[in-house]
């Protein structure tokens, strides 16, 4: 098959990308290089160059760039600093790489057309003028921004791919769903750490209240009022602490003074991620909202750290509650689930790193994800 990707958000550049987080990034290069790995011929279309052994086929930003020139800024400058400009330059940008995918199948050089990030609002009004089959993976919850949840309820009869089975709770009934498929990660990306020397419990991801990085300081804290041997927790991720981020200096900042509460930053590369979910007794996952997946899950159990988590959207389908972790159910208040972590974390010496690392490889590799795509295109190529 001739398989087009197609990942038009601006973040999907080599001069933006090792800047923010932007998941999707490594998902669609590894799902394309897994699928020319595999023997299908697979093109690439990002708004700018990526590093990655498949064809890339890219926007034309000259003119971009020109205005960023103009004013002296990087792309991360400009979404900083004036991001309805940036927004704006940038949707610009992806319905052109959008309209060149479609191009493409029309003439005969794509078999199939893979939009597979959150920016696919432009394209679906425009799927049904593609001669070939579409395809829509999505990466948030459905309802998560008032411009998804209005646009996408009415294009269910397309073809839907679901990140997992609480993602779909956000569409309609009626919705066209191809499959579901588990997002993977290369079993050699991340090694197995079974005798963890951190003395700590991790926080990975973006700091914000969605994700309840205060429930896992307030868990941990709880834990240590009565635990023999305190622990740490270890807050890794970006957080905004700017004029706007109330949440970072209200909730978070402040706590930073105990100290077993530390900020270590943001993780930008595999081994200092290896070194900081390895050696960490668990992972705490405490997010309030539906999560719709969280690659986070299934980097812990590369690293054979088990997951502590609430039973927010896809946790409980990845998380497998008194062997790779526990699920927590979620409370009345914010001082209620804290305690019912805390009820967890003495829990973690009776988990397994072994398994979670068998669990890991049975069920989240890239391999595994590639093999489910290409048999989902198949079955579209031929109807």
């Amino acid at each position: 098959m001739k398989i087009g990707i197609v990942v038009p958000h601006i973040f999907m550049h080599r001069d933006i990308l090792p800047e923010v987080i932007f998941s999707p990034a490594p998902l669609a290069l590894g799902l394309a290089e897994g699928l020319q790995k595999l023997g299908e011929t697979v093109t690439l279309f990002s708004p700018g160059p990526i590093d990655t052994a498949v064809k890339n086929s890219t926007a034309d930003l000259h003119l971009f760039e020109q205005e960023l020139a103009g004013r002296g800024d990087t792309y991360v400058d400009l979404l900083k600093k004036h991001p309805v400009t940036f927004v704006s330059l940038a949707r610009q940008v992806q319905a052109e790489l959008i309209a060149k995918a479609y191009g493409m199948a029309n003439k005969g050089e794509l078999d199939i057309v893979h939009i597979y990030t959150n920016e696919e609002d432009i394209a679906l009004p425009f799927a049904q003028l593609c001669a070939r089959p579409v395809i829509f993976t999505h990466h948030d919850p459905f309802n998560f921004l008032i411009k998804y949840k209005n646009i996408f309820p009415k294009y269910p009869y397309l073809n839907w791919l679901s990140v997992s089975l609480a993602q779909r709770h956000g569409m309609p009934e009626d919705t066209n769903w191809i499959g579901n498929i588990y997002h993977g990660l290369q079993e050699s990306a991340l090694a197995a750490t079974y005798e963890p020397k951190g003395g700590y419990v991790a926080y990975l991801g973006r700091i914000i209240e969605a994700k309840g990085t205060h429930l896992a300081i307030q868990a941990i804290q709880r834990y240590n009022k009565t635990a023999k041997t305190p622990l740490k927790l270890k807050i890794a991720g970006k957080h905004y602490a700017g004029s706007k981020d109330s949440y970072w200096r209200e909730y978070i900042e402040p706590e930073l003074n105990d100290p077993n509460i530390e900020y270590v930053g943001f993780i930008n590369t595999l081994r200092t991620k290896q070194d900081f979910l390895g050696n960490a007794s668990a992972l705490l996952m405490p997010s309030v909202f539906d999560e719709p997946f969280g690659m986070v899950l299934i980097e812990s159990l590369a690293c054979g750290t088990p997951v502590i988590g609430l039973d927010s959207g896809a946790l409980p389908e990845v998380i497998t509650h008194g062997k790779t972790g526990y699920i927590v159910s979620k409370q009345k208040n914010d001082t209620d689930t804290a305690g019912a972590l805390a009820e967890a974390i003495c829990k973690i010496p009776y988990l397994s790193r072994q398994l979670c690392r068998n669990e890991f490889e049975a069920r989240f590799t890239m391999q595994r994800m590639c093999e489910e795509h290409r048999a989902v295109y198949q079955q579209l190529v031929q109807q």
